[in-house]
């Protein structure tokens, strides 16, 4: 079933003002300190936010002009652009940040209603309706706003947003490799993407089995 365009934007927007708000006033040394995705610092996250905008705005500019303009250049290419943007400072990181996400938000508002229904492909291979790129955008600010570990948690998504995140998580994992949990809505999304969700059991009311982050 396709989302509806209105609610993705919707998220992609306040996911962003999430993490602005996160980030604002942030010491050099508190942007250091890990986030809580293993072995990545704060500044990797936001780092990987800066060229995730940029690399979907490279999807809007495919189902604008129909040029094929892939999100990276390669699996090696990405990685090294998060290492080198973990390097710089504060500020200039956080400028970073701040203006890739308008340019993909003025770029997505740009787009004519005939580029929505162009098809385009995602980092991992999939072919998508460019209707896609704001929900892409959307689960990334939102999830990462977590993962800034500054004090947000599931519980502070919206319900709306939480209950089509587990639904394409379960998608992408496969619906017969997601174990049945118990839970608020929060635990088990945040369960449900491998984060940490305490409140979280199985089905015969013991621990669940661990599942790797998603996203």
């Amino acid at each position: 079933m396709a989302r509806d365009l209105a609610a993705t934007l919707a998220w992609a927007g306040a996911g962003t003002a999430l993490c602005a708000s996160a980030l604002a006033g942030l010491s050099e040394r508190e942007y250091g300190a890990a986030s809580a995705l293993p072995g990545w610092t704060r500044k990797h996250v936001v780092a990987h936010l800066a060229a995730n905008a940029e690399a979907l705005g490279n999807l809007v500019r495919w189902a604008r002009t129909g040029e094929r303009t892939p999100m990276y250049a390669s699996p090696q290419a990405r990685a090294a652009g998060i290492e080198r943007g973990s390097l710089l400072g504060a500020d200039e990181l956080t400028r970073w940040f701040t203006e890739s996400a308008a340019t993909l938000a003025a770029a997505v508002a740009a787009l004519p209603e005939e580029a929505w229904r162009a098809e385009v492909v995602t980092a991992q291979g999939r072919a998508v309706p460019a209707t896609e790129i704001p929900w892409m955008r959307g689960r990334e600010v939102m999830v990462h706003a977590v993962d800034l570990a500054l004090g947000l948690t599931f519980a502070d998504l919206p319900g709306d947003f939480l209950r089509e995140l587990g639904e394409d998580i379960r998608a992408k994992r496969g619906h017969d490799a997601v174990p049945d949990v118990r839970g608020s809505l929060a635990d088990v999304t945040a369960y449900l993407a491998g984060r940490p969700a305490s409140g979280v059991t199985a089905a015969d009311g013991g621990p669940p089995p661990t599942l790797p982050p998603w996203l």
